[in-house]
């Protein structure tokens, strides 16, 4: 029987169009992989992930022992959908660091050494600002419900369903979470040559207010404090994207060749 002969490997990293779907598809495979198990992990914790999502809840509810308020599952089915939903969405945030180093090594074998540097430093500054984001989103959590229950009329309750309290905190968190990544692609503008530093701090005015902006849309609430505690970190994180952006500034302005500056009518010192 005739030995099947192995593909040699291309010392220069080249890919087949079959052989880059192939690579996509195990990377594909591995992101799901991670984003089960870790569900499946959520969900054996289903209990403990279930009162700490609760527990803004709770506190409100100890703070205002007159109020009638309390999680209601409305439906036969919606414990068990509910179970389902928490534990994907834990699973995700869980894998979020193997799901976005699976993206990255699926693209780093077409980058060159400096660019494979670099992205590596983006992903290492969006996992924890990522994670940071939602964190914030959870902390502040409690006193954006207290200000949304105040606005109740008294002498009515909030029977809350569990399935549509979780749809509002698992998106109040993704929110702060997503919103943290702001910083890492006004970073990557500046690394591909569309966004100086310059640019930023000339704009930073502008910059201010369409952060507001953006808070007041995206958070799922209406209040001010939401608003304000989620653009107040995004607005230093503008400046520390700029500052960052300055430094790469800085080190392409010391990379460039003098001959570049010459005028075209005066003889070049090469």
């Amino acid at each position: 029987m005739a030995r099947l002969r192995r593909r040699p490997r291309d010392p220069e990293g080249r890919m087949t169009l079959s052989e880059h779907f192939r690579e996509f598809r195990r990377r594909l495979f591995i992101a799901a992989a991670a984003v089960l198990v870790a569900s499946i992990v959520a969900g054996i914790f289903y209990d403990q992930v279930f009162a700490f999502l609760s527990e803004p809840f709770n506190d409100y509810r100890r703070a205002n022992p007159q109020s009638t308020i309390s999680l209601n599952f409305g439906e036969a089915t919606s414990a068990l959908s509910n179970l389902i939903s928490l534990s994907i969405f834990v699973g995700v945030v869980a894998a979020s660091p193997i799901i976005l180093w699976q993206l990255w090594a699926f693209i780093v074998p077409g980058l060159t050494r400096k660019e494979k540097r670099l992205s590596l430093a983006f992903l290492g500054a969006t996992i924890p600002l990522f994670l940071a984001g939602c964190y914030l989103g959870y902390v502040i959590l409690p006193q954006s419900l207290a200000i949304l229950y105040g606005f109740s009329p008294e002498g009515t309750s909030n029977i809350q369903q569990v399935s549509m309290y979780f749809s509002f905190v698992t998106r109040f968190i993704l929110v702060f979470g997503v919103g943290f990544l702001f910083p890492v692609v006004l970073v990557g503008l500046n690394a591909i040559g569309v966004m100086p530093a310059s640019r930023l701090i000339r704009g930073w005015r502008v910059a201010v207010v369409l952060i507001f902006l953006f808070a007041a849309i995206a958070t799922p609430t209406a209040d001010p404090f939401t608003m304000f505690v989620f653009a107040a970190p995004l607005t230093v994180l503008y400046f520390a994207a700029w500052f960052v952006c300055r430094l790469l500034d800085r080190r392409k302005e010391r990379a460039r060749p003098d001959w570049l500056d010459v005028d075209d009518t005066e003889a070049s010192p090469i």
